[in-house]
């Protein structure tokens, strides 16, 4: 599968999350624990919003990340309020950088770890499902892209968590059709810049693994002598496949079947359930 993670707060540089943690994404990307596969190498992006910008900047690589010089050089010296970073391990689908996420439309991103079972065999009614106008976008073949375009065919714009939970309904209906068990496996997070929406669910109960930061002023009390707490605010935010470090207290477990809000003010956590569309 995959590992992903999706940052928003105060602004900070990327190799503050992608290299320097003991756990962090680089270090997922040889040594995955919580993974189905340990080596996540088929490629890798960054997806970082710039103030006043109307789209994200996107930078994505066929390599393993681990053994790209341009992404440690993009990731010392850019600094962002909100990014998704992820490393890929493919399901199948071609290694090439269009197969690479985060996907981006126009302001949105999309950063996805899970498969649909058998996507070979359902891809043709999926893709048939996506909006005319927005197919002329997609440029890979995975199943992620698909997914993308069809939260956005369902409303992703407009009613994000309702917009996930029909595609998740469409998916898990094409799946039955054609004889497959437990058709979806995903946990994605897909931002517009503003708010990130996370969401956890598989067809079968029992899905990948996704972590929240505590608050920040909860963990300012537990790690006082903690330095890399001190300048971030407390709008600040970190989901990821799993955890970047072993502070005590310091990662919450996204329920099963859930969706989170990041935002400013609080926080929004709630059940996922797909819907036919």
């Amino acid at each position: 599968m995959c590992r992903w993670l999706a940052y928003s707060g105060s602004p900070i540089r990327l190799e503050e999350l992608l290299y320097r943690p003991r756990y962090s994404l680089i270090d997922q990307s040889l040594h995955s624990r919580l993974g189905v596969e340990t080596t996540n190498g088929d490629g890798f992006g960054i997806g970082w919003y710039v103030p006043g910008a109307p789209e994200p900047v996107l930078f994505r690589g066929v390599g393993p990340a681990w053994n790209d010089p341009n992404l440690r050089e993009i990731a010392r010296s850019t600094t962002s309020p909100l990014f998704v970073a992820h490393i890929r391990a493919s399901t199948g689908t071609p290694v090439q950088q269009t197969n690479c996420h985060p996907f981006r439309y126009r302001n949105w991103l999309w950063a996805h770890n899970g498969s649909i079972r058998d996507f070979h065999r359902l891809k043709r009614d999926l893709v048939l499902a996506v909006d005319p106008e927005l197919y002329t976008s997609m440029t890979g073949s995975t199943d992620s892209e698909v997914m993308f375009y069809l939260a956005l065919t369902y409303g992703l714009r407009d009613r994000p968590v309702a917009a996930v939970e029909r595609m998740a309904g469409l998916v898990e209906s094409v799946g039955r059709a054609y004889g497959v068990p437990d058709p979806l496996q995903m946990t994605v997070a897909t931002t517009d810049g503003d708010r990130t929406w996370c969401f956890r669910y598989s067809s079968e109960g029992h899905s990948r693994s996704l972590f929240y930061s505590t608050e920040m002023s909860a963990l300012r009390r537990l790690y006082p002598e903690q330095e890399s707490l001190r300048g971030l605010s407390e709008e600040t935010r970190l989901v990821v496949s799993e955890p970047l470090g072993e502070l005590a207290g310091a990662w919450q477990e996204v329920p099963e079947s859930s969706y989170g809000v990041i935002q400013k003010g609080d926080d929004e956590l709630g059940r996922f359930e797909p819907a036919m569309p």
